[in-house]
């Protein structure tokens, strides 16, 4: 796929260490002062629910300037069913490229050879203002709701996508974050040691 001059492909394995400085530089200070999300994508790739046919970088110029993965996971359905379904991200476009319909095209590439393996419906946490526009709506609106969090909490953030129209009709229940996503402050902190230094700072609408 070209968009301009922007190519997307997988992953390769000799990626890994460009790829987890990219988005080390994408997340930092965003929504953290510093950020987890290199480290978070270094253990997924060696979780089993990880989907290496769905895990992509965007290159402009043979330089590396996007990437996105997907994780398989679950929605456990009030009937006592258990749906598989997908999650995604991190997704990140390098910063000087922010807004310049990289990421969307990035994102619509994933969504549509996610869709083209067979995959029913994407789950995950985001900006409905940005992923909105790739055809996400708010989970709630599809009778999914996000574990542990309350009934009366804010869930603007979960958001679903059906790669094939009507996947989740008849089905309402929790979805399931997969649990490589969950990692300790100390090991973050201990992995960011082979990056170069950067300054971690708490700024204004951060949400950690």
């Amino acid at each position: 796929m070209n968009k301009n001059d922007c190519t997307i492909r997988l992953e390769k394995k000799e990626d890994y260490r460009a790829v987890e400085n990219l988005v080390r530089e994408s997340f930092w200070n965003v929504y953290r002062p510093g950020c987890s999300e290199h480290y978070v994508i270094h253990v997924l790739r060696e979780d089993p629910a990880f989907v290496k046919e769905l895990d992509f970088v965007m290159e402009q110029d043979g330089r590396l300037i996007g990437q996105n993965m997907f994780m398989r996971t679950i929605i456990e359905a009030d009937d006592g069913r258990v749906i598989d379904v997908l999650t995604m991200g991190p997704i990140c476009i390098t910063p000087e490229l922010k807004r310049q319909g990289c990421g969307k095209a990035l994102l619509d590439y994933s969504l549509e050879k996610a869709a083209e393996l067979g995959f029913g419906a994407v789950l995950f946490e985001g900006n409905i203002d940005f992923y909105g526009k790739s055809g996400f709506d708010y989970a709630g609106k599809f009778g999914i709701r996000y574990h542990d969090l309350p009934e009366d909490a804010d869930s603007s953030f979960f958001l679903c996508k059906e790669l094939v129209t009507g996947f989740l009709d008849g089905i309402t229940g929790v979805y399931q974050t997969p649990q490589g996503y969950y990692v300790s402050d100390e090991e973050v902190d201990e992995f960011d040691l082979d990056f170069p230094y950067k300054e971690k700072l708490k700024l204004p609408g951060q949400i950690f």
